[in-house]
């Protein structure tokens, strides 16, 4: 019997878990206590580590389809085939043939976050989709801008802060999302215990606003007018006040002309709140002690996800709670941080920039080096040159988690090649002619390189694999598909790739690679990184301490993580503020008619990819349209009965779950569900299909300046289906 302490890798929380083995046996797995960070906390995704590691659908040797079928075979047959059917791609079409998607879980995966780049490189596409297109850039877009580094984001200062104003988020159910939380609800119900106030702006009243002092039912996607009403009482009431900030910002003589026409009686009947509620949130955020405003998914995957962003740290940066204790501050990561390194804050810098390539049908620009994942399935379906013909899908099912899935289903379909990286044969995968698995999270190294950079608290902590495994770690298949399309074959010598990423990894710190001799793999990088970050760390350190280490709360950062041209806050970037006008062009007007469709989190559930643990497909994680009693009533609607819902872009049936969380006008079905299509081996998943939300986006709905999917807002209808209740139970649905 023995105890391993590992980081959980399912989301952005990073809580510790004690597992314990009898050899290769889990026994038991439950919150590590004496964790640095979540001291014991756990949710429903930790607790199911174990289901996962079991789950006998996983797939545990590399697979090719050869006439149609799916055959077992050995990692050599795999690369052989890959070698002999990609490269000709390459040569016939060029490096802009292939097309990557990358999901979700790759920014958990520490061999993905390292060595993902060391293939894309090798390839050398422009055609880069991933999940940040349905998530988080709007985010990435505005702080690249604001502060020049798309990863320097303002999070929360959750443990000091007297005043939390969260637009579009549901921490209590996410465990936090850029903003890595352990115990979420125990931090934000401890704001109310010293006194202070939580305001919690959302179409629905989720489980963070249950516990919040105040609720707004905003209409979906008008947040951005209300952050700038918001603005304007603050400007206009003289309440401006930047503190140590003030010889930091520039442009802030901007605002005033920008913000004048926004004021709280222009906005209320777009978004729905009373004028005189907006004016007094902004006076009492700006008179708070302390304070931090915080947008999530909801903010950012609307028509207007970059202005929301953007304007949450202009409120954050006038109110003076930017980079002070209490407010929104910035975290220094043990490793791996762009902004800490020394050459910060030095004005002349050229600052971070978009727009340095284009989609080729659609002509929407690149951010932070990918397209638009609305635009994958016409890059896909569009004859001529830089046609995407074939793909790599590292831990993604895009089929079920981007706009008009029904058309990506189709565009798939017609690849010449495709190759995924996946434990499941899922929605997605099943178009593939290879799948190359990786081992479970009890069997990798683990160090949170990505969500330290987003901790609301700086810490540390190393996984090291705990679990043997057959299966190849995907930084070893990462490096053998670079071998491959480098034209060094299917049997390349990784060992030197390694090295080569090494040597790659520790010039670019200013290191002699040797330092972290013998490692090797993630954990020689992460010994790199470590040694040239800021808090003087080395790999030995972390794992002499199992349990993590404890870095101290948030600092002030600025001036030093600042990377912009003129070494300032640029307040107002040109290239946010020139979508102001369209923005302004809804003042004076009314909701738009009919319903709209927004998503909602799930406590136990983590987009597709869980689908397929039971433990998870039960209690209230069940796909259900949540409709108003009012609503219900004016279309007939029945609880439990079944409802057609349809957009432009596409329909589904699925039960309808009358409830009055939710404003009127307003629908929601949760993200990651539709496990119907055939061919897939995900029984749990299977057996609870629910419907794919994501046949209603419309990838013609994008935020203007990301190109980002519009996941919330979407006009929608709903009528009464036809189909027997009977013949849909609460967590199934029929996709049409």
């Amino acid at each position: 019997m023995s105890t391993a302490y590992i980081t959980c890798p399912l989301c952005e929380a990073t809580c510790g878990l004690a597992v314990t083995l009898d050899g290769p046996t889990i026994t038991s797995l439950r919150g590590d206590d004496d964790d640095a960070f979540s001291h014991g906390f756990i949710c429903p995704k930790g607790a199911s580590v174990q289901a996962l590691e079991q789950d006998p659908d996983r797939l545990r040797q590399p697979m090719v389809k050869r006439d149609g079928q799916w055959q077992g075979a050995t990692w050599d047959e795999a690369f052989e085939e890959i070698d002999a059917r990609l490269l000709p791609v390459l040569f016939e079409h060029g490096r802009n043939a292939v097309g990557f998607y990358l999901g979700n879980p790759s920014s958990h995966n520490l061999g993905v976050t390292l060595y993902g780049r060391a293939l894309l490189r090798a390839v050398g596409s422009r055609n880069i989709f991933t999940a940040s297109s349905v998530d988080q850039l709007p985010k990435h877009f505005s702080s690249g801008y604001l502060f020049g580094d798309p990863m320097t984001i303002a999070v929360p200062d959750l443990d000091r802060t007297q005043h939390l104003l969260l637009l579009g988020a549901n921490p209590l159910v996410s465990n936090g999302s850029l903003m890595t939380a352990p115990d979420a609800r125990g931090r934000i119900r401890a704001i109310r215990r010293r006194g202070g106030k939580v305001v919690v702006v959302d179409p629905t009243r989720t489980r963070t606003a249950a516990v919040a002092d105040e609720h707004h039912a905003i209409r979906p996607g008008t947040d951005a007018l209300l952050l700038l009403a918001m603005v304007n009482v603050i400007v206009t009431e003289g309440r401006v006040s930047l503190g140590r900030l003030a010889q930091h910002v520039t442009g802030l003589d901007e605002l005033p002309a920008l913000c004048a026409p926004f004021t709280p009686g222009a906005v209320a009947a777009r978004t729905g709140l009373a004028a005189h509620d907006i004016r007094r949130m902004a006076l009492e955020l700006a008179d708070a002690d302390s304070a931090a405003v915080y947008g999530r998914i909801g903010t950012t995957t609307q028509t207007f996800g970059t202005l929301a962003s953007w304007l949450v740290d202009v409120l954050n940066i006038i109110t003076g709670n930017l980079d002070r204790e209490g407010g929104a501050m910035f975290p220094l990561a043990a490793a791996g941080q762009a902004n800490s390194a020394a050459t910060s804050g030095n004005p002349g810098r050229k600052g971070w920039r978009h727009d340095r390539w284009r989609s080729r049908v659609r002509d929407l620009p690149e951010v932070m080096g990918e397209l638009p994942v609305a635009t994958m399935a016409e890059e896909i379906l569009t004859p001529g040159e830089g046609q995407v013909r074939a793909l790599i899908v590292v831990a993604g099912n895009p089929c079920l988690s981007t706009p008009q899935a029904d058309r990506l289903d189709e565009a798939l379909r017609g690849l010449d090649f495709m190759v995924s990286m996946d434990v499941y044969l899922n929605e997605t995968s099943r178009h593939a002619d290879v799948i190359l698995p990786g081992p479970g999270p009890l069997a990798r190294d683990h160090f949170d390189l990505t969500f330290t950079q987003l901790c609301v608290r700086n810490m540390a902590n190393w996984s090291p694999a705990t679990l043997e495994t057959d299966l190849l770690q995907e930084w070893q298949t990462l490096l053998r598909l670079v071998g491959i399309v480098s034209g060094q074959g299917p049997h390349a010598d990784i060992e030197a790739l390694d090295d080569l990423v090494a040597a790659d990894t520790a010039g670019r710190q200013g290191l002699d690679p040797s330092l972290a001799a013998p490692r090797r793999g993630p954990a020689r990088l992460v010994d790199l990184l470590l040694r040239a970050g800021p808090y003087d760390l080395t790999l030995a350190d972390l794992e002499d301490a199992p349990h993590g280490l404890d870095l101290g709360p948030l600092q002030p950062r600025v001036p030093d993580i600042l990377r912009t041209a003129s070494g300032t806050i640029e307040l107002i970037p040109d290239a946010i503020s020139s979508d102001l006008p369209r923005l302004r062009a809804l003042l004076g007007t009314g909701p738009a008619d009919g319903l709209v469709l927004i998503g909602r989190r799930q406590l136990g559930s983590n987009n597709s990819w869980m689908h397929n643990v039971a433990p998870l497909v039960r209690g209230s994680n069940t796909c259900t349209a949540q409709v108003h009693p009012d609503d219900a009533a004016r279309l007939g609607l029945v609880d439990g009965g079944p409802a057609t819902i349809r957009s432009r872009a596409g329909q589904v049936t699925l039960p309808v779950e009358i409830t009055d969380s939710i404003r009127t006008g307003v629908v929601s079905i949760p993200h990651g569900w539709g496990h119907t299509a055939p061919g897939t081996r995900m029984s749990v998943a299977s057996a609870h299909p629910g419907v794919n939300s994501n046949v209603l986006a419309d990838d013609l709905l994008v935020d203007a300046l990301t190109g980002t999917a519009a996941l919330n807002g979407i006009p929608v209808t709903v009528t009464p289906a036809t189909l027997s209740p009977a013949i849909l139970t609460p967590a199934t649905g029929t996709t049409q």
